[in-house]
């Protein structure tokens, strides 16, 4: 069965040149509590949705107002955006959700995809890396003070990133990060939302307002999670 992920712009926009966030949940909720901090705290405004229809059927209420689950962000400013999903996605549709993000990319004239991913280890870890898909993109991960992961694999959305844009020439950085996988991982999702900051001109990140705001977007991820769960073994046959 193929999978058609379709994205719909609300507005006009002009982003060449500038940068794509992945913020689709990866191992835990870092990747997309990090990529909501940064929406929040760097002005960002909806551009779009994305949306398919083997994605739950699943509303997301916020003040009130109803919103879908996947979105576009974008400051048009700064050239930044942000594929932004509570949606923790079914395996079968990394690839098609990575290679829509690329082909969103190019169409768009993007210098550099943004994506990563989690390793759990009980303690944490501080050293964060990246991992590039292009000589330009790991020369951007070492001066932005990075590590660069010589030996690995990357699975999920993220590592298909890699691989595709490896062909096309498209550069993709995939920071990995450490979590406890326990609760809303304050630290871990502010270590990510300052690699992103380095990575990306004119970014920044409200730690204190991260720490505040961890928790509730946990919970509403993990809510849009039990709630597709119910519906996951009839979606994706």
């Amino acid at each position: 069965m193929f999978h058609e992920i379709r994205i719909k712009e609300l507005k006009p926009l002009n982003l060449e040149g500038g940068f794509l966030i992945d913020g689709f949940p990866s191992a835990g909720f870092s990747s997309a509590i990090a990529t909501e901090s940064m929406v929040h705290t760097s002005q960002f405004n909806l551009a779009g949705i994305i949306d398919s229809d083997t994605f739950p059927p699943i509303s997301i209420i916020k003040d009130g107002k109803p919103n879908y689950p996947s979105r576009i962000f974008v400051n048009e400013e700064l050239k930044v955006s942000v594929f932004l999903s509570y949606l923790t996605l079914d395996q079968s549709l990394h690839k098609v959700t990575a290679k829509t993000m690329l082909k969103w990319a190019q169409k768009h004239k993007i210098g550099l995809v943004v994506s990563s991913i989690a390793v759990k280890s009980p303690d944490g870890g501080e050293d964060l890396i990246g991992i590039g898909s292009t000589d330009s993109a790991r020369e951007r991960i070492r001066s932005a003070g990075l590590k660069v992961l010589e030996h690995g694999t990357v699975p999920g959305i993220p590592g298909t990133l890699l691989n595709e844009a490896s062909i096309t020439g498209q550069d993709v950085i995939v920071i990995i990060f450490h979590t406890n996988g326990e609760g809303p991982d304050f630290k871990s999702s502010a270590q990510l939302c300052l690699a992103m900051s380095k990575l990306i001109p004119g970014t920044s990140c409200d730690i204190s307002a991260l720490n505040q705001e961890a928790e509730k977007a946990q919970t509403v991820i993990k809510e849009a999670q039990e709630e597709s769960s119910h519906l996951k073994d009839s979606m994706y046959m």
